[in-house]
């Protein structure tokens, strides 16, 4: 087995996570949940008893503010791998629904099949013309399976790279929404050429002559991530991670051991802030506090936003200018002196 087949084979042991997230919160939000059950309560209270508490009710309010502030201000690592994979996160066709418009879903790689982990085809944001390309997650298990928990197949690569270059050939901008594990690592899968499939979008991605936008809105694990994610910007959520691998991966390599992910998590770097800071993304795109998926409208609107500004700066340079600076970003990564 290669080293391509070996790395996203450790992505399946990313999928056991989705099934130990607890849809009333996670294990770090648990103080979060109970005081706002609390509140509710109280409520509840009030109102059936026709008597006033308000003021009590306030001061648990004020304090609730302030545990979401102290314990989404100070997350580690692991803790924002937990809320990139949160099961309520806004996905790729929920922000396109959000904060796109006339969008014509466009399919198949004219090879083999339709990839349902990989979304593409046109939309508008507000009056600017668009080509979106997108990993697409399930909401439950049904959906998971026939998306593959979001990780893509060679035909979803080469579905993205064929709409890509419609957006070279006729001049549209390309905006890509970034969420998966890692590329799908079933044999069919490496059969039907994945690493290949992999290492052509990266090349092709620096020679399209149109302005390219990428977003981590989520999980960015791995080649499947990358794959998609050349761009003149490449930004990331605040609550979101890019990561050679996985942190479970990352741990069963180094320790044997699945359990020291949160470890891994921390020693691989992968937050936007930490990317930032070397120079491997361009922006973190700040989240309503507690997460995308705590106010997913908002989350819409901030990121819509980054999207038109992005677009806005890098659509005034000139072709030969955008490839040369594409070019120069992707080979000054990892430059220490």
């Amino acid at each position: 087995m290669g080293l391509t087949s070996a790395n996203n084979l450790l992505t399946l042991l990313v999928f056991v996570s989705y099934a130990l997230i607890n849809m009333n919160g996670l294990d770090f939000e648990k103080p979060i949940v109970e005081l706002e059950k609390k509140i509710r309560e109280l409520k509840g209270f009030v109102s059936a008893k026709k008597i006033d508490l308000s003021s009590e009710v306030g001061r648990l309010e004020e304090k609730l503010e302030r545990l979401k502030k102290d314990t989404y201000g100070n997350l580690t690592a692991w803790q924002k791998v937990q809320l990139a994979r949160h099961p309520q996160r806004p996905y790729t066709l929920d922000y396109i629904n959000m904060i796109m418009s006339d969008f014509i879903e466009l399919h198949g790689d004219r090879s083999f099949s339709d990839d349902k982990a990989m979304v593409s085809g046109f939309a508008k944001i507000d009056n600017r013309k668009v080509l979106v390309i997108g990993h697409q997650k399930g909401r439950d298990t049904k959906e998971n399976l026939k998306r593959n928990f979001g990780c893509a197949h060679p035909e979803g690569y080469r579905k993205a790279l064929r709409i890509m270059q419609l957006g070279g050939k006729f001049n549209l901008p390309i905006v890509i929404f970034i969420d998966t594990p890692g590329a799908y690592p079933g044999i069919g899968a490496e059969e039907r050429g994945q690493a290949q499939a992999i290492a052509l979008n990266l090349r092709e991605m620096v020679l399209i002559a149109t302005p390219i936008v990428a977003f981590v809105i989520g999980e960015g694990g791995s080649g499947g991530a990358l794959g998609i994610g050349i761009a003149d910007k490449v930004c990331v959520l605040e609550n979101a991670y890019y990561s050679v691998i996985s942190p479970e991966g990352c741990a069963a390599i180094l320790w044997k051991n699945g359990s020291k992910a949160p470890e891994a998590a921390a020693v691989l770097k992968l937050t936007a802030q930490d990317l930032l800071k070397m120079n491997i993304i361009d922006e973190v795109v700040p989240e309503p506090l507690g997460g995308a998926h705590n106010d997913p409208q908002k989350m819409g609107e901030i990121l819509k936003e980054s999207i038109n500004r992005n677009l806005d700066e890098i659509s005034a340079l000139n072709k030969e200018e955008l490839l040369e600076l594409r070019y120069r970003k992707f080979r000054e990564m990892g430059v220490v002196e």
